[in-house]
């Protein structure tokens, strides 16, 4: 089977993605190397960055910066951080306190995502600096990378990313491979937001802008708790409360944004007509079948046009779906591409699988995202009876935290899952059909910041901060502070994205 586990982490973080001179900042001296910028005590040198995630490149200042792996052993073994300082595109410098951008996951890593970043944050970018920290244990210098003793890596000893026990069997693997190279108990959420402070220091600023995705949200708020005086604004997108159980609720949430794709369906006629069952039935249905009788399928690769050959499995197509459903432009292929499999047309479905796999598959980094589920979320998770009911069903749950049975866990502070109480000024951010944080998760959050404002988008999915004018309010709202009287009426022309009948295109 397909690595169908690995989409679902993959994308429970983010897509839009998004994610200089000023004071502190200046150019190397006459004696020093001509292309060496610091910003404060960091010095930066010309770099571009890329990857499978972007079409374009973005040009950027880049600097490896190191702290130490565990704070009570300052001079024990260092952890080297990845940093990314996009420069403000006003001549005149940017502004005292820069914006720091906090990719999703966890386990993704800020600088893989610039240029959709850099896209994003376009209005904020005229005026401030945009500073991209690689988390602790994710990106190119220092990944907490399931490899063997010749460097490869390590593998699932089976094929199918949903059985627990090879779950488990792998993260004990992996945690001995890491034995005297890293020590997993130290790369969770609190070690982030206390690294974070520090290149806060080191770049010489008082205060900071926080933009979070997804698991991005979590470091933001627990950051605003620790170091209120340093946290000039926040924005939210995809909000993750502190006392969710990150993973724990999957089953529930997409089963929400299903009923709203095939409520959309059901209020489109041509849509209404072409599918004589809805998308939620067909796909209890596939499920069922290939649960039972897997289907070898002849397909054609969608990147080579050649003809290959795969297994067609339950979990391909529930993985796939989950998918698809954090954006609104895929999640309308879905009731077509669904009642293609189930008239027995399973090629569609097939080659999405094989484009999406390679898409995603490397975007995360496993052990750091063990690492902070099994300290911050695995014992509080709990079985929910209703789950069984659902098209996930419990296996999801079960798998995100089978690796915590095997996986070194760190600690978390008692106050971790209380809910933020903040003035900090705040703009939170939602897309209506969000598989994984729902609008409601946003509303929780907002309760406990008086000077925030919750906008929703709808027809939406999985992180919303690039769509439409939302560029143009986030960089308002950085610049005011002052989310309540932003004017949002330019979200009111942003909808849903009609459904495929066909495979000719959107409906008219």
């Amino acid at each position: 089977m397909r690595n169908t586990q690995g989409w679902i982490v993959a994308l429970a973080a983010v897509w839009w993605l998004a994610g200089c001179s000023g004071p502190g900042l200046d150019d190397a001296g006459a004696d020093g190397d001509a292309a060496q910028r610091k910003f404060g005590s960091i010095a930066f040198e010309p770099c571009t960055l890329s990857s499978d995630m972007a079409q374009a490149s973005t040009d950027a200042q880049c600097a490896r910066f190191e702290v130490p792996e565990d704070p009570a052993q300052p001079k024990g073994r260092q952890v080297a951080l990845n940093i990314a300082w996009l420069p403000a595109k006003d001549q005149a410098g940017g502004t005292p306190d820069p914006v720091f951008f906090l990719a999703g996951g966890p386990g993704q890593a800020a600088t893989e995502y610039a240029a959709q970043i850099d896209m994003a944050l376009r209005d904020v970018r005229k005026q401030r600096d945009i500073v991209l920290i690689d988390q602790r244990g994710t990106g190119k210098l220092s990944p907490l990378a399931c490899r063997d003793a010749n460097g490869r890596p390590l593998e699932l000893p089976t094929d199918d990313e949903a059985d627990a026990n090879a779950i488990v069997g792998y993260a004990t693997k992996c945690a001995q491979a890491l034995e005297g190279k890293a020590d997993p108990r130290q790369y969770t959420t609190t070690r982030t937001i206390a690294d974070l402070d520090t290149v806060r220091k080191a770049l010489g600023v008082s205060q900071i802008n926080l933009v979070g995705v997804s698991y991005g949200t979590r470091v933001a708020q627990q950051y605003a708790r620790r170091y209120p005086q340093h946290t000039r604004s926040i924005v939210l997108d995809g909000v993750a409360p502190d006392d969710l159980v990150v993973g724990g609720e999957f089953a529930r949430t997409f089963e929400r944004a299903l009923g709203l794709q095939v409520a959309q369906c059901s209020s489109h006629p041509s849509c209404r007509e072409r599918f004589a069952k809805d998308l939620r039935t067909q796909l209890i249905e596939l499920k069922t079948r290939l649960e039972t009788a897997p289907v070898e399928v002849e397909y054609r690769d969608p990147s080579t046009a050649q003809r290959k050959r795969d297994t067609l499995t339950a979990d391909t197509v529930v993985g796939l779906t989950h998918l698809f459903s954090y954006m609104p432009q895929m999640a309308s292929l879905l009731p077509v591409v669904i009642d293609e499999a189930d008239r027995g047309h399973y090629e569609p479905l097939m080659a999405l699988a094989d484009l999406m796999t390679r898409s995603v598959g490397d975007q995360m980094s496993r052990g750091m995202q063990w690492s902070v589920i099994c300290a911050e979320d695995a014992d509080r998770y709990r079985p929910e009876a209703s789950d069984a009911n659902t098209v996930l069903g419990p296996e999801m749950a079960k798998a995100f935290f089978a690796a915590c049975q095997a996986w070194p866990k760190g600690e978390r502070p008692a106050d971790f899952t209380q809910p933020l109480r903040s003035n900090v000024p705040a703009l939170l951010l939602s897309g209506e059909i969000d598989p994984v944080t729902p609008p409601e998760y946003a509303e929780r959050v907002l309760k406990g910041l008086p000077n925030g404002r919750h906008l929703v988008l709808r027809g939406q999915g999985h992180n919303v901060g690039g769509v439409g004018c939302l560029p143009k309010l986030v960089g308002q709202f950085i610049e005011s502070r002052d989310a309540k009287q932003l004017d949002a009426t330019c979200l009111d022309a942003i909808g849903y994205v009609p459904p495929f009948t066909g495979f000719n295109g959107w409906e008219p």
